[in-house]
């Protein structure tokens, strides 16, 4: 051990870590073969064997020839995932056992803190007029 120097070290630690990197990469690739709707079973399988076969250059050109596409796909998906919080949380809120006038004005206030919210994710409201505003609301 006392022949193993700092370099050494390093340049292990750098191989390890870039190592880690390539099989992330490697299963993302293959993630979004099997999710990616436009391609029919024998482009995936195609693409499949290719980066099994061929691991280093069949990412590399999955990457080049479909790297637009599969960016795409992660935005939309991330889109989607948010939307769905978004109106489980609304729904969430927006629900009470009390029921009757109580409900519909808690509803309308939840309706128009999501609004308020909105408005600052836009930029078209500082926070500073959304604390006014949502404290307007709930007073």
């Amino acid at each position: 051990m006392d022949d193993y120097s700092l370099l050494d070290l390093f340049w292990t630690m750098l191989w390890f870590f870039l190592w880690v990197m390539w099989l992330f990469l490697l299963f993302k690739v293959i993630t979004d073969i099997f999710r990616s709707h436009d391609l029919g079973g024998w482009g995936k399988a195609g693409w499949l064997i290719l980066t099994l076969l061929l691991p280093y250059i069949g990412v590399l050109i999955y990457v080049i020839v479909r790297g637009k596409s599969m960016s795409k796909r992660d935005i939309k998906e991330a889109q989607e995932r948010d939307a769905a919080f978004k109106a489980y949380v609304r729904e969430a809120a927006g629900t009470s056992e009390a029921g009757g006038a109580d409900a519909t004005k808690q509803k309308t206030h939840v309706d128009d803190l999501a609004k308020l919210a909105e408005l600052r994710d836009r930029g078209a409201i500082t926070d500073e007029e959304y604390q006014r505003a949502k404290t307007k609301l709930l007073v």
